[in-house]
């Protein structure tokens, strides 16, 4: 992404190494993905060891870190596309 003079600094931080629209839906997704990852499953599904192998995450520290991030992706995609895209 180019930096213009008016695009604000949190929008440029979030996508200063993706160069289209495509690799910001990966990264937005990915990120959504990962935070539901995080969601402390292992508590909700005790005596389950396929649960307990796949989900290491017992707490919501991860889970609470990885939404604002989602968020900040989503909504500095939405002000890259109303005002001129990439």
């Amino acid at each position: 992404m180019k930096k213009t003079d008016s695009t604000p600094l949190w929008v440029f931080l979030a996508f200063s190494s993706i160069e289209s629209r495509k690799g910001a839906l990966i990264l937005i997704w990915s990120s959504l993905i990962f935070s539901i990852y995080c969601i402390p499953w292992v508590n909700y599904f005790q005596g389950n060891i396929w649960i307990e192998k796949l989900f290491l995450i017992d707490d919501w520290e991860w889970f609470a870190m990885t939404i604002p991030m989602t968020v900040w992706y989503w909504y500095s995609l939405k002000w890259i596309d109303k005002n001129g895209g990439f």
